[in-house]
């Protein structure tokens, strides 16, 4: 058990992880909430609205305004003015975001209140209409909606007025779904009576300050209130009612007919922006006196709000813009009429949960099963896939979709996975180096025993001298001499297929086959075939050896040979002409011979000739100036010699290849047989004896 979790522990943490995260998406933290919303604004911001055709105008209370009438509040006799020539110019409805909360303190009446005036000029003010009288007729004659603003903060009293709209419900009471201000702002009663409508301008609290979503209803003292802008549509088109549907999870759907709005279960939408509203804007000194298009106005929703700096009816919207607030209601109504406003469906958000689990697991799999460049690869593409679908969404169905959880999600997951995959390497890593640094220690143990396997030939390197260069720790080249009797040696030189420890067991086994049948007295041809015979028997899969084998009698001069698969043996004699001896057989350990007899041997006399074998390592090596020595290169070397000893041969052909340069090729080993100088080694035995 406790093997079976370290072998899957990576995956243990990343599901701990990938359900803490699932846990963080469902309690939805304020910093969750605020990169979501970065991604709801990345979307407007690289895709606002494209221009419509207008269907509001927006009569702006501006700078300029306030120069012509003076600081708010203004007279009500100048909106009562701005209404009348606005009215005859047949607009769907005028809203007001303003409020009317006291008496117009300009008015004749309230002039007669405030002042110690002479009983003259109080009968003369009393001719003269109230301007709130007047402001008010206005409001009755025309399609008019009037601000009323739902507060978390006490007022200095509340409206108790009930909305001018008409609620129908199917499916359910929309109070219990909508959301509730403890206190609203209202304006004049009077006021409110002559108006067609009553519009909520409240928004909702947003963390950052920035609007992208508003309640089309709202509550206050447990009475429904329409949006401003939803009001607006209902008022321009005559309607009496708003219809409401809802299902067990809240609201569905808001109609003013012949509109309809879905929205989210709480009767919220969220308002997709246009870039810019100011060819919508007419300054309300400008409608004032009577210098406008008449056109402008004709069928159109108008909406008198501020924009002065003083007024403080400014707003942050998605755009990364401020606007001013009256702007916002004016969006709302065109998406309303235009269906542009955009959806956050609630299912939406079990998607993008299921969604961001999986592209997070088939990161975290992919970064743990391949190559950290290719994982990166896996990492941007599920990236760029999740931008896409979001973008996609956004534009084809005015969906939002939070691509900012997903890619959050990957991005943890991701890193998580690179750095399981970075410590699991390092611990290979450093595992590697422990087994190659114990690997070393075995190769040069290796090298060493070995080593003691080649035979001490001091005593007889006169007539016979060898040597062996590694290119690594172990050789897979091998040279024996085995002297049988007084005047009889047998040798041999081999190579082995491949290099290294495995090469290096394999010519340990065939140097003790080769001894043991020497020291036998065999006869050459049967040592050859006994060699062969038990290295095919032996597990050496795939390896052989290519070898010469050697019988010479020091009295005689005669040397017996066979070359086995090996390289040319070389032949040359007092007067340095060169024989080279090819192979006329296969390497040793591959095929079994079925006869001694197969097994050919061939005799020279050495009495004025010298003979040498080597390796390819030999005639394959490079020289200083990177060409490889070859066969010629050897046959330069011995021509050059002016002392023919085998010492000599030997020496000056490895001294040649390891001149300490690039690390050797292959393994280097040569061997040569002078008998020349035989009757003097024979002379100081018979002293010796």
């Amino acid at each position: 058990m406790q093997a079976l979790l370290l072998k899957y522990k990576n995956y243990l943490i990343f599901f701990t992880l990938l359900v803490l995260l699932i846990a963080l998406k469902i309690i939805n933290p304020s910093f969750i909430k605020s990169i979501s919303y970065i991604s709801f604004d990345l979307y407007q911001k690289v895709f606002p609205l494209e221009k419509q055709d207008s269907n509001v105008v927006i009569i702006d209370i501006d700078e300029k305004s306030l120069s012509k009438f003076g600081q708010f509040p203004w007279s009500r006799n100048v909106f009562a003015q701005i209404i009348e020539k606005v009215s005859a110019t047949e607009p769907k409805a005028i809203g007001f975001d303003i409020f009317f909360t006291e008496k117009d303190k300009q008015s004749p009446e309230e002039i007669i209140k405030a002042y110690n005036l002479t009983p003259n000029d109080v009968v003369q003010l009393q001719n003269i209409k109230g301007h709130d009288e007047i402001f008010r007729e206005g409001l009755e004659k025309s399609n008019s909606v009037i601000a009323v603003l739902g507060s978390i903060v006490s007022s200095r009293g509340t409206y108790d007025r009930s909305a001018k709209a008409k609620f129908l419900s199917k499916g359910g009471d929309p109070k219990e779904f909508t959301y509730s201000f403890p206190y609203s702002i209202g304006s004049l009663e009077k006021l409110e009576k002559s108006a067609k409508g009553l519009g909520s301008i409240s928004f909702l609290d947003q963390t950052d300050g920035i609007i992208r979503s508003l309640p089309l209803l709202v509550r206050f003292n447990n009475k429904l209130y329409p949006t401003m802008g939803l009001e607006m549509v209902r008022v321009g088109d005559n309607q009496k009612n708003l219809y409401v549907e809802l299902n067990d999870v809240g609201i569905t759907r808001i109609s003013s007919r012949p509109h309809k709005i879905y929205s989210d279960p709480n009767g919220i939408i969220w308002i997709r922006y246009k870039k810019s509203l100011k060819n919508q804007y007419i300054s309300a000194s400008s409608v004032f006196d009577g210098k406008f298009d008449e056109s402008r106005f004709k069928n159109k929703y108008v909406l008198i709000g501020a924009s002065a700096q003083g007024l403080f009816d400014l707003v942050k919207i998605p755009l990364g813009v401020t606007i001013p607030g009256v702007e916002v209601h004016a969006n709302v109504i065109e998406n309303i009429l235009n269906q542009s406003y955009l959806i956050r469906n609630p299912n939406t958000y079990i998607f993008e949960l299921l969604f961001s689990i999986i592209v997070a697991c088939v990161t975290f799999f992919f970064s743990q099963k391949i190559k950290p460049k290719f994982s990166l690869s896996i990492f941007f593409g599920s990236f760029a896939s999740v931008v896409i679908i979001g973008f996609g969404v956004f534009l084809f169905r005015s969906e939002l979709i939070d691509i900012s959880y997903p890619i959050f999600m990957l991005t943890i997951t991701f890193l998580t996975g690179l750095y399981f995959r970075f410590v699991e390497e390092n611990r290979i890593a450093l595992a590697n180096l422990q087994k190659e640094a114990k690997l070393l220690k075995e190769r040069e143990l290796a090298g060493e025993v070995q080593k003691s396997l080649f035979p001490d030939i001091s005593s007889f390197e006169n007539f016979i001298y060898a040597t062996n260069v590694p290119a690594r720790d172990v050789s897979g080249d091998y040279f024996d001499v085995v002297n049988v009797n007084n005047n009889e040696y047998f040798f041999t030189l081999a190579d082995v297929s491949g290099k290294g420890i495995k090469a290096g067991m394999y010519m340990a086994k065939a140097s003790s086959i080769f001894r043991t049948l020497s020291n036998l007295s065999y006869p050459l041809e049967k040592v050859v075939f006994g060699v062969n015979n038990e290295l095919v028997e032996a597990k050496f899969k795939g390896m052989f050896v290519t070898a010469v084998f050697g019988k010479f009698n020091i009295e005689t001069g005669d040397v017996t040979f066979v070359n086995a698969g090996h390289e040319s043996i070389m032949v040359f004699d007092r007067n340095k002409n060169f024989e080279f001896i090819k192979s006329e057989l296969p390497p040793i350990g591959i095929i079994k011979y079925f006869t001694e007899s197969m097994v050919k041997s061939r005799t020279i006399n050495l009495k004025d000739k010298t003979f040498v074998v080597y390796t390819d390592g030999v005639t394959e090596g490079y020289l200083k100036n990177g060409e490889e020595l070859g066969a010629e290169g050897v046959e330069r070397i011995v021509t050059s010699l002016d002392n023919i000893t085998p010492k000599n041969i030997v020496d000056s052909i490895a001294n040649e290849l390891n001149w300490g340069g690039e690390k050797l090729r292959d393994d280097i080993t040569c061997l040569a047989l002078d008998l020349k100088n035989t009757e003097l080694v024979q002379l100081k035995k018979k002293k010796k004896e």
